[in-house]
């Protein structure tokens, strides 16, 4: 059966901002974009080595309702929760957090010099799942599938399946009722890549470096996300430049949305809830 490639539909530049302690940062996926790239709320790319930029971190805040998945490139980051979880994130690690009925919980750099780079990302849990039990997972980079492609460059295959002529790869995440998928990719220059995703699934790409080709005639250079439509599989390709990127995909939920600040819930009467909740000190509970 002949696959059907999708298109770009829609092309989102980064937006330079802050967040936490005045940690400076790229907001690619916005609250404010009204769930259009459903399940997933959030994309954040922070990235320097001016210590003013990040030193002051995440100090401790709540979430409920979704889960955030952190992307460590370069540094180092310490997480903490009321759980007691402690994850020491350095480069290439990931932590996937699953926040759901409330967790409260800090990110804060592990180190005063040098650069720090890295992503996190907010996915959308259905409604059925936002005030299950929290869950905390941590994985070390050397546990994240490494696919190392024909013509050079390579996969990192955090969530979901990789799959190619000859394998498929599944990802170190696994059991998300979305089916996610999160690659991190290296292509060389002059390269090619297919990636079949499944038909029903919301498809990203990122750029964080060089440029990118999508289909015949479009590009996506870096700091710019593209909203891939229409398929089941994506064919992108570098020029005369490598690329690295980030290919992200799940299934809509097609559920309301009403978000407020570090809360993700289907309606303004749980936003509420969760509000009083937090002041009540019976979040987590």
């Amino acid at each position: 059966m002949n696959k059907q490639t999708r298109q770009l539909a829609a092309v989102i530049s980064g937006k330079n901002t802050s967040d936490g302690a005045g940690v400076k940062l790229k907001r690619i996926v916005s609250p404010q974009q009204k769930n259009a790239f459903d399940p997933f709320i959030l994309l954040d790319e922070f990235g320097s080595d001016q210590p003013t930029d990040y030193v002051g971190g995440f100090p401790d805040h709540p979430h409920r309702g979704f889960e955030t998945v952190t992307y460590m490139l370069e540094g180092a980051m310490l997480h903490r929760d009321h759980l007691g979880n402690e994850g020491h994130l350095r480069a290439g690690d990931v932590q996937w957090m699953t926040a759901a009925h409330g967790i409260i919980h800090s990110e804060m750099p592990e180190q005063e010099n040098g650069l720090l780079h890295g992503f996190q990302l907010w996915i959308n849990l259905p409604a059925k799942e936002k005030m299950k039990p929290p869950h905390y997972q941590e994985f070390a980079a050397e546990k994240i599938p490494h696919v190392a492609l024909a013509d050079g460059g390579y996969i990192k295959v955090i969530a979901g399946e990789y799959v190619s002529k000859t394998q498929a790869i599944s990802g170190a995440v696994t059991g998300v009722t979305t089916q996610p998928l999160y690659f991190d990719v290296l292509l060389s220059p002059q390269q090619q890549l297919d990636i079949p995703i499944a038909a029903q699934h919301t498809v990203l790409v990122y750029v964080y470096k060089g440029e990118l080709a999508i289909g015949v005639d479009k590009v996506l250079k870096a700091g710019q996300l593209g909203q891939l439509t229409n398929g089941d599989n994506i064919q992108l390709a570098t020029q005369d430049q490598s690329a690295q990127f980030l290919v992200l995909a799940a299934i809509p939920l097609k559920e309301p949305v009403v978000q407020s600040g570090p809360f993700v819930m289907n309606s303004t009467e749980e936003i509420e809830q969760a509000f009083r909740d937090y002041r009540d000190g019976v979040l987590t509970l």
